[in-house]
């Protein structure tokens, strides 16, 4: 491995790159599987029979609307329902409908990092919905929540679906919660996915479809790189490779070099060398218990108010107040 120049870097993308990669083990956050390519892999992955996730939580939206609705509007309060990460909506538009059809007073503001994404669902909602108020905010999640705050004092209803908090262990996910707290008033509330320990087979089946979907997904963070920084992987030199632990409740995704090779990324001016079934750590897919999720609640100020789960108990929305 051989870091041949000083590098001012001109993103996120290109400093996290850099550092993923000259670090021992390599790594890379799955933050960056997201560009139009990755966007449109992994709604193709939400639409897998094998990825679980969509279809609970699908059901659960349908099956508990109206209670969901009722504890939104709080006596009919008009408020303001942030989704982070919102995507192309198809489990929010659930909530929306059903919103709008009781004639909640709300705005609905998307928050993603993708403009890709914001459009596509901007264009839909106006299609579907166009009695819909919708702000997107373009950016990260906590830029966008400070901006809104800033607005006014509207009362705010948080969203968080999917399990996307699964993408960060115990420590960093109440460092997360923490600072989403720490931009609510004691009325606000989150709304947010936990994929509960199950079958270890259903989940590792969920991320190593046999389509190649997944894999796909999982390497389009090199595709990336070899289009946005000049790099020259190869992707058919890795292996998509996914493992769970269910002590830990801890799913990972990780790309293994199949081959030795060596990288070369032009506008990072770095060379990276990989020996043969090298690891490259991708992604963490965390899966949680009832005890689990309330100490990450409490070590973060939160009380939790209510749960909605499934038939099966696969998968539950919390929703959080702040102490």
């Amino acid at each position: 491995m051989q870091k041949t120049v000083e590098i001012a870097f001109e993103t996120k993308f290109e400093e996290e790159v850099y550092n993923g990669l000259t670090a021992f083990p390599k790594h890379l956050s799955s933050m960056y599987f997201y560009d139009e390519t990755g966007d449109k892999l992994f709604q193709d992955i939400m639409n897998m029979p094998e990825y679980y996730l969509t279809d609970y939580e699908f059901n659960i939206l349908t099956a508990n609307k109206a209670k969901i609705g009722h504890l939104f509007a709080r006596g009919d309060q008009r408020f303001k329902l942030i989704e982070l990460g919102a995507g192309d909506g198809k489990k929010t538009k659930i909530l929306l409908k059903h919103l709008i059809a009781k004639s909640y007073e709300f705005t609905y503001q998307p928050i993603d990092i993708s403009p890709t994404v914001l459009k596509v669902l901007e264009q839909s909602l106006h299609n579907e919905l166009p009695e819909l108020q919708i702000e997107p905010q373009q950016g990260t999640y906590f830029e966008a929540l400070k901006k809104i705050n800033a607005a006014n004092g509207t009362r705010k209803i948080i969203l968080f679906l999917g399990s996307n908090i699964g993408n960060l262990m115990h420590e960093k996910a109440i460092d997360f919660l923490g600072r989403i707290q720490q931009l609510m008033h004691t009325d606000d509330l989150f709304f947010v996915g936990f994929d509960m320990k199950k079958d270890p087979n259903t989940i590792l089946n969920a991320y190593n479809d046999e389509t190649g979907i997944t894999a796909a997904f999982n390497k389009n963070i090199l595709a990336r790189i070899n289009r946005e920084l000049d790099g020259n992987f190869d992707t058919e030199k890795f292996l998509h490779w996914e493992v769970y632990d269910p002590e830990s409740g801890t799913a990972k995704s990780y790309l293994v070099a199949k081959e030795a090779q060596t990288i070369s990324i032009e506008k990072l001016g770095l060379t990276v060398d990989f020996q043969a079934w090298e690891t490259l750590h991708t992604e963490i897919s965390q899966k949680y218990d009832e005890n689990t999720i309330k100490k990450l609640a409490q070590k973060s100020g939160f009380e939790i108010v209510c749960d909605f789960s499934d038939d099966a108990q696969g998968f539950k929305d919390y929703v959080f107040r702040k102490v």
